[in-house]
C-alpha cells in the first residue's frame, strides 16, 4: 500500500485520572504493525488531571510517537472529550479506543488498508472487541463481555474525518459513558454513512476489579436510555431493546399491590401482590445467578442488589425521561 509520509490516522483517548490504565493503551499503540509515522495519538482528559498529564509527559520526552494532550476546562463526558480530539486531528481516518483497552498489533493497519480500498471518503468501521473474563464469572464480569456482541462501541470503531462532520461528532448531551456510542451509530445509519465491520481490527476490553454491589451505580446509566430513544424511536428498538423492562414492571406492580392490601382490608390483594413480588424477585436474582459465580460474597451481593435494581432502573429511566422531555419509559 502506497502512502505519503503523512499523518493518516489519529487514534483518540478520552481519559480521566486513570493514568496507569492510560500509559498499558499507549505501550499497546506503541506496539503497532502500521509506520509510527503515519498516525497519531490524540489523548483528551475529561477535565484537568495533573498526575495523568505528568505521567504523559514522561512518555512524550521518552518515544518518538506523535502523542499529544488535552484537557477539557471540565468534566463533560467522553463524548465531549472525544469531539475535541478527532477536531484536532490531523489523520483523515480517525480511529476510536478507551484508556482501558488494548488495541492488538494490526489494529492500525487493518483499518487503515481497508479505508483505502474501500476508497470512500464518509465510512466507518467496527472491529472486533474481546473481552477475556474467568469461565466462571461474576455478574458484572458477565454484563461487559457483552462488548464482544455489540454492534457498534467507541472502544474500537473508526470513522473518517469527513463522516464525523457529516454527522456532527458525538452529541455531548451524553454525559456518561453510555450510548453515546450507540447514538453516533445510529447518526452514521440515518446519514447513509456505510458501518464495516472488521473482524481482524481487534481490541482486547480487560474487566477491572468492580466494587461490591457495583450494579447498583450502573442503573444510573438508563437516564441516558431515555435520550437514545427520544432521538431514536425505532432503532432503539430495533438494536438496544426490543420491549419495555416487562419484569421490572411486574415486579414493582406486586409490591404496589401488596402495600395496597396491607393497608386495607383485601386479604386476596395482599397474598397476591406478596407472591408476585417474591416470585418475580426470586426469578430475577435466579436470572443473574445463571452461568455465574456461586461464591458466597457473589451470591449475597446478588440477592440484596436485585432487590433494589428493579425500582433503581425504573427511577433514572423516569427522570432521563423528565430531564430529556422523552417518552416516559423506553
Amino acid at each position: 500500500m502506497e502512502v505519503s509520509q503523512s499523518i493518516k490516522v489519529s487514534v483518540v483517548i478520552p481519559t480521566y485520572k486513570r493514568p496507569v490504565l492510560l500509559l498499558r493503551c499507549i505501550d499497546a499503540l506503541l506496539q503497532q504493525d502500521f509506520s509510527r509515522d503515519l498516525f497519531e495519538i490524540i489523548i483528551v482528559s475529561d477535565g484537568p488531571d495533573e498526575i495523568t498529564q505528568r505521567e504523559f509527559n514522561k512518555v512524550k520526552s521518552k518515544t518518538n510517537l506523535n502523542v499529544y494532550y488535552y484537557a477539557l476546562p471540565q468534566k463533560k463526558g467522553p463524548a465531549a472529550a472525544r469531539n475535541m480530539g478527532w477536531r484536532k486531528a490531523a489523520g483523515e481516518l480517525i480511529a476510536f479506543t478507551d484508556d482501558d483497552c488494548m488495541p492488538g498489533s494490526k489494529w492500525l493497519s487493518v483499518l487503515y488498508q481497508t479505508f483505502v480500498q474501500k476508497g470512500l471518503e464518509e465510512i466507518a468501521f467496527s472491529g472486533r472487541t474481546i473481552v477475556p473474563i474467568p469461565k466462571v464469572p461474576t455478574d458484572y464480569e458477565k454484563n461487559i463481555s457483552n462488548l464482544e456482541r455489540a454492534e457498534f462501541i467507541t472502544a474500537n470503531c473508526a470513522c473518517s474525518k469527513k463522516a464525523l462532520l457529516k454527522v456532527g461528532g458525538l452529541d455531548e448531551q451524553f454525559t456518561m459513558a453510555w450510548r453515546e456510542d450507540s447514538d453516533l451509530h445510529f447518526k452514521l445509519i440515518l446519514h447513509g454513512v456505510p458501518v464495516i465491520t472488521l473482524k481482524n481490527a481487534i481490541v482486547t476490553h480487560p474487566v477491572r476489579k468492580a466494587p461490591w454491589g457495583i450494579s447498583l451505580q450502573e442503573q444510573r446509566k438508563g437516564i441516558f436510555n431515555a435520550l437514545l430513544f427520544k432521538k431514536y424511536p425505532r432503532l432503539y428498538r430495533e438494536r438496544i431493546q426490543p420491549n419495555p423492562p416487562l419484569l421490572y414492571y411486574f415486579i414493582l406492580l406486586c409490591l404496589l399491590l401488596f402495600l395496597i392490601g396491607a393497608s386495607a382490608p383485601h386479604y386476596e390483594i395482599k397474598i397476591a401482590g406478596l407472591c408476585g413480588w417474591i416470585g418475580g424477585t426470586l426469578w430475577f436474582t435466579a436470572k443473574r445467578l445463571s452461568s455465574t459465580s456461586r461464591s458466597f460474597s457473589h451470591v449475597m451481593e446478588m440477592i440484596l442488589t436485585s432487590l433494589l435494581i428493579p425500582y433503581l432502573s425504573l427511577y433514572y429511566r423516569i427522570y432521563g425521561a423528565l430531564k430529556f422531555k422523552a417518552p416516559l419509559i423506553p
